[in-house]
């Protein structure tokens, strides 16, 4: 006997590498997900009106949207992959504690890049009259000329910074996305109050590239929303729907 139910909870979603089933991510923390298909259909004519129908193959997209997500959601949109490498600019002010030199310490795991060292004084970082010649080497900066640092006195210094044991995903022309077999699970309550599992399967899903990120201080927290692209795999499968009536309560 068919049951009307109906659903207000969003689904846990689980992404799996397409070509062996590995497991990428167990996400539960989505806001919204949302299941696009669409089929157009073409017509063959008799005097001017439709008279038959041949519908072209199902296109569609899934869409996730979340304001809390792990790091490793970032890899979808590369290659999957999230490394432990990263290179990103860095500032410190610094007090002079001798005549002509400051000392440069780098966070841990970290190696300033040779030639990315400069100093200004703090008041004035960044206005390339008031750059202070030297050189840095072992950790110290050392100025051409000494009293272009004065003991007790700040300096800003802006540098590159290559680190070691962090999280990192590159996104750039040479990482293409994988392709990802997706289900998701909720539950649909029908009108006697019992819950059903309600599963939905994508068999081939391609995330796109386009996303945004807007960090702000004001309003809601970032939201992400990933778009993957849905297609056939080899066996022709394109999207099940699942519901599991034995596993109802």
């Amino acid at each position: 006997m068919d049951i009307n139910r109906a659903n207000r909870q969003v689904a846990d979603v689980l992404i799996l590498e397409k070509k062996n089933k590995k497991l990428f991510l167990d996400f539960k923390t989505a806001n919204t997900t949302t299941t696009n298909i669409s089929a157009d259909s073409v017509y063959a004519r008799a005097k001017g009106s439709n008279r038959i129908a041949f519908p072209n193959s199902p296109e569609g997209t899934l869409t996730i949207e979340a304001q809390v997500y792990p790091f490793k959601v970032f890899a979808l949109f590369s290659d999957g992959t999230v490394d432990n490498k990263g290179v990103y600019g860095e500032t410190q002010t610094i007090k002079a504690t001798a005549a002509g030199t400051l000392t440069v310490t780098a966070p841990t795991n970290g190696t300033i890049q040779a030639g990315t060292v400069f100093v200004y004084p703090a008041d004035s970082a960044g206005d390339e009259s008031t750059l202070i010649a030297g050189t840095f080497a072992n950790g110290t900066f050392t100025a051409t000329t000494e009293s272009d640092i004065a003991i007790d006195t700040e300096y800003v210094v802006s540098y590159v910074l290559n680190r070691t044991n962090v999280k990192r995903v590159a996104i750039n022309s040479k990482k293409v996305p994988h392709d990802y077999f997706i289900t998701m699970s909720t539950v649909d309550k029908d009108e006697d109050g019992v819950f059903t599992p309600f599963k939905q399967t994508f068999y081939k899903a391609t995330p796109q590239r386009n996303f945004e990120l807007a960090l702000s201080s004001d309003g809601d927290p970032v939201s992400i929303s990933m778009v993957f692209d849905l297609l056939e795999d080899k066996e022709g499968n394109f999207v099940d729907m699942v519901e599991l009536e034995d596993d109802a309560e």
